[in-house]
């Protein structure tokens, strides 16, 4: 069944072959039968999302995804519409269910024409079935000349299972990929196309599970799922009419060098909308007295030395240290007294630049990297190298650092200490500006605080941090959009009770 409400578990390639060959295999559903279910479900979603196309363009290469590709182009055909079959790779190579969908094809009428640039200059429509999910090296030669062509053109694009040149398993561009406008996935989603690159290439994703039957996906187990909003009314139920600002915790937050104070205000400012009970500031003497004139709810310490924070660091619930904490002499005396406290902690920033030249570990830790600081803390090359395999690269630094790591960027990753990995497919370009870490780290010091363990702290604040960002974008565009945009709506989302209801907003 074609569904635009995504299932929540993804797969690696090899994960979702394994689900096709059960079906085949064990269950008894001709590979045929699927094939031809994948393209017609294709065809459906290209009549729907583009209902005055006419002239269209199917590109096809030699396997399955290719097999997939003569059936929409087939279906197209004899619904009325003007095809144009366009085919990489030689036809004699076809086997299997492909050379049949081949067969089928070319018996209506509808034959296949060699690849040239100026054939997709008139055309209201390119349908995408070139390489599929099995691809694994880098796009070269002639399907490389292809997708460079197609994507010049900007014209619509439908990509049938993954966008060609997308890796399924990271994301990752393999040197060149088409730029999808839809993307149709099959039986499994694959998780590349919810983080790297993937949210860039693969445009509005729908998913049919070709109706095999449910109790196959019991026998492939995935540790990779896709973050919603179920997890909000479980983990943020409504408060207690006997409750107070103790039952809600203490957060200290440590930051602010001079000339960074914003990160650490906007951090704790975070904390307090996401309805810490108590928040406090610990930063430098010089300008404590007036990091609260505007935010009186926050209390605020100025503090030289590791000896002096030790009171506040025994009356917090939880710490958060990294936002404007700068790399001075002071900031590393604020991070060496703060490691050795047997309390939940949130590590970012310049936080974990230092962590990464004195690596520890943080059992009771939620770290929350950028590309580029984890790069830092694996001693990568540089941030494209973790982009490569964000998967890899949270499962590394959890079992590096201990605790939970939430890495950020498009398709943020939370990955835990059992292995498992949740993508937040939210949050829009309009949130990449300074400070929204710093917000972030404040959302989930303040959950934290409320008593959520680290890994439902992590998963709940990406959440809420996303979700409120794309409402911001939602009500006045992406561009010129601030961090402090989205306190608001983190207390609303932070409330799940009151926006679920709430049908105006």
């Amino acid at each position: 069944m074609i569904t635009e409400t995504l299932p929540l578990p993804l797969y690696r390639a090899s994960q979702v072959r394994e689900l096709d060959r059960i079906a085949i295999e064990d269950m008894g559903i001709p590979a045929m039968c699927l094939m031809e279910r994948a393209g017609a479900a294709s065809f459906k979603i290209l009549q729907q999302e583009w209902p005055q196309a006419q002239r269209i363009i199917v590109l096809c290469g030699t396997g399955n995804n290719g097999g997939d590709g003569y059936v929409i182009a087939r279906l197209a055909y004899i619904a009325g519409y003007d095809v144009t079959v366009l085919q990489l790779g030689n036809t004699e190579n076809l086997t299997g269910e492909a050379y049949t969908s081949y067969n089928a094809m070319t018996a209506v009428g509808l034959f296949p024409q060699a690849f040239t640039d100026k054939k997709l200059s008139v055309v209201d429509l390119v349908v995408d079935a070139l390489l599929g999910i099995g691809l694994d090296r880098t796009i070269s030669g002639k399907y490389r000349e292809v997708i460079q062509a197609l994507n010049r053109r900007r014209c619509p694009v439908l990509s049938v299972d993954i966008p060609s040149g997308l890796s399924a398993d990271t994301g990752a561009v393999l040197g060149m990929a088409v730029r999808a406008n839809v993307t149709v996935s099959f039986i499994g989603l694959k998780q590349g196309l919810f983080t790297g690159e993937g949210a860039e290439y693969s445009g509005k994703i729908y998913f049919d599970d070709l109706n095999i039957p449910p109790s196959i996906y019991k026998r492939v187990k995935s540790k990779i799922s896709r973050l919603d909003n179920t997890l909000l009314p479980k983990l943020l139920p409504k408060r207690s009419r006997t409750a107070h600002k103790g039952s809600f915790g203490s957060v200290l937050v440590v930051g602010g060098e001079t000339g960074m104070t914003g990160a650490v205000r906007l951090a704790a400012q975070a904390a307090a909308r996401i309805g810490a009970g108590k928040v406090s500031i610990a930063t430098r003497v010089s300008h404590a007295p007036f990091m609260n004139l505007d935010y009186p709810e926050i209390m605020c310490h100025g503090i030289e030395m590791g000896e002096d924070l030790f009171p506040l660091l025994d009356a917090a619930s939880v710490i958060a240290i990294g936002p404007g904490l700068g790399q001075s002499i002071w900031a590393r005396e604020m991070l060496e007294t703060v490691k050795n406290i047997n309390k939940p902690i949130v590590i970012d920033a310049d936080a974990l630049n230092l962590l990464a030249n004195a690596p520890f570990r943080v059992p009771l830790g939620v770290l929350t990297p950028h590309p580029m600081e984890a790069a830092r803390l694996l001693e990568a090359r540089d941030a494209n190298e973790i982009q490569d395999n964000r998967f890899e690269a949270v499962q590394s630094l959890q079992l590096r650092f201990g605790g939970v790591i939430v890495l950020k960027g498009a398709g943020t990753l939370v990955s835990d200490d059992k292995g498992y990995v949740n993508i937040a497919n939210i949050g829009n370009p309009g949130m990449a500006c300074g400070g929204m870490g710093d917000v972030l780290t404040g959302v989930i010091a303040g959950l934290l605080a409320q008593g959520l363990a680290p890994n439902d702290a992590a998963k709940v604040g990406v959440y809420i941090h996303g979700k409120a960002g794309d409402k911001v974008a939602e009500l006045g565009g992406e561009r010129g959009l601030l961090p402090s945009d989205l306190l608001p709506w983190i207390r609303y989302y932070a409330n799940p009770d009151f926006s679920e209801q709430d049908k105006v907003l």
